[in-house]
């Protein structure tokens, strides 16, 4: 995910990094970034995992409707939040964080250095402001690629962290380890990897679409900011962008990337869980091999849920991807200049 470079004169007058330092570089700020991003958004993204998880309604509207459940454990975000502070304290917000980091920083770390790959390979320069002058195809491609890479290399943790954050009170597992051993011992070394085909369906469009857009909404915005700088002054154009309009940029991506894919999110979730055994106030679980593939989850979902559920935990999804965004692309860019200086 590339962000602006704070000082591209400096980073211009600076020697050029190899390709291993290069690596280091990104791999490093992308890690520190994803940590302290992951960090900071944790509370939403556990009550996003538990309204996903719920196959019962996530909106107190649809329970007016009487649909099929009777009741809900969660039925808003205000609502999940009161109860969530109440029964597992403020520590709740954070449950499946240690697992969430072990698989976030890898994840950001790999998809950052591959990324910076695959966009100098195609522009034929190593300098990120070359690379924001590659076709919203090319940047689409780069980042579906390196969003590939890093969930095969992170996805047990993905795997971890939503058990953790789903179980509720009292808990099903005290560890990060007594997870990881019950899962091995009760569905192989390949339960480890449940839920990853909708994984990669998801990732491919998600992050191809959050660079392809986000470098589109780019330059409509420097175009802007050419035409808005001509009639100001007729001998100097500037189309730079300001750090509040790279912000909008990221969120306009974020929030279209995150409304598209976020059903096959809802899918995975439910493989990852499947046999959780649950306290029953958290409502009914998910059954070992309740789905037969991830188009059967979908149609079953829709005929037991309805639309909505495959949209469950939209809301907190969404609201999370802001600042997510803004304290990744934040901390990168500090982090990558800074290493950059030591390293060059």
């Amino acid at each position: 995910m590339l962000g602006p470079s704070i000082t591209w004169a400096a980073s211009l007058a600076m020697e050029e990094p190899g390709p291993l330092k290069r690596a280091l570089i990104d791999a490093t700020a992308g890690a520190i970034a994803g940590g302290i991003s992951r960090t900071v958004t944790s509370p939403l993204d556990v009550i996003k995992i538990r309204f996903q998880v719920q196959l019962e309604p996530t909106s107190s509207w649809a329970l007016a409707r009487k649909e099929l459940y009777g009741s809900s454990k969660y039925t808003g975000i205000l609502q999940a939040t009161k109860d969530i502070f109440r029964e597992e304290g403020l520590r709740g917000f954070w449950r499946g964080n240690v697992p969430a980091l072990l698989m976030v920083m890898p994840y950001t770390s790999i998809q950052f250095m591959v990324l910076h790959k695959f966009k100098t390979f195609a522009s034929g320069s190593s300098k990120s402001e070359d690379h924001i002058r590659l076709s919203p195809y090319l940047s689409y491609l780069s980042g579906a690629l390196a969003g590939c890479a890093a969930t095969i290399g992170s996805y047990p943790f993905d795997l971890l962290r939503t058990i953790l954050a789903s179980q509720g009170e009292p808990k099903v597992y005290s560890t990060m380890r007594s997870a990881f051993v019950d899962i091995v011992r009760t569905r192989g070394f390949r339960g480890l990897y449940a839920g990853l085909s909708p994984t990669l369906v998801e990732i491919i469009p998600y992050a191809g679409l959050q660079f392809g857009t986000y470098d589109t909404f780019k330059r409509w915005t420097m175009g802007w900011n050419r035409y808005r700088s001509s009639h100001l002054s007729a001998d100097r154009t500037d189309d730079s962008l300001s750090s509040f309009q790279l912000f909008l940029c990221g969120l306009a991506a974020g929030t279209c990337a995150k409304a598209v894919c976020h059903p096959l999110d809802v899918v995975k979730k439910r493989f990852q869980i499947e046999g959780l055994p649950r306290h029953p106030k958290y409502g009914a679980r998910v059954e070992p091999r309740s789905y037969n593939g991830m188009f059967d989850a979908i149609r079953r979902i829709l005929v037991t849920e309805g639309w909505a559920g495959l949209y469950k935990g939209i809301v907190p999804s969404i609201i999370k991807a802001a600042p997510a965004g803004a304290v990744t692309f934040v901390a990168y860019e500090y982090t990558s200049d800074w290493l950059e200086t030591i390293l060059t």
